[in-house]
């Protein structure tokens, strides 16, 4: 590792590194559902086929993904709120990551039936 880097590839690192990455996710999926909005106006019927591709098992997943990068990124958001600006933040940095990742575990799990519940009644019948 480099001298002088805050992190050396530790937890901070990688959460950094899951934050970038989780919000240029978050905004290609934006820049995309913009894109498929604006489809109606320009073409009804193109419209409807395209959100009828939507309702596959792989987009079932590809939306627990979504789940799963906007969540992430809202509760590391607040992680790096808590560090910026509460004076024992820097200290208990570590540990905030880690209760940011349980909370993101356990909502996750909430999230299955909910997000990939109707792709699973798809896939093995109701």
């Amino acid at each position: 590792m480099p001298a002088g880097t805050l992190y050396r590839g530790r937890e901070g690192m990688w959460s950094w590194v899951a934050h970038r990455v989780t919000g240029v996710l978050i905004f290609f999926f934006l820049f995309v559902h913009v894109l498929d909005t604006a489809l109606v106006r320009v073409s009804p019927e193109a419209y409807d086929e395209v959100v009828s591709t939507y309702k596959t098992p792989v987009v079932a997943l590809l939306e627990y993904g979504l789940v799963a990068a906007v969540l992430f990124h809202a509760l590391n958001g607040l992680r790096v709120v808590a560090v910026d600006f509460w004076s024992k933040g820097v200290r208990l940095q570590r540990q905030l990551l880690w209760t940011v990742v349980g909370i993101w575990v356990v909502l996750m799990i909430g999230a299955i039936y909910p997000v990939l519940g109707h792709a699973a009644q798809d896939l093995f019948g109701s």
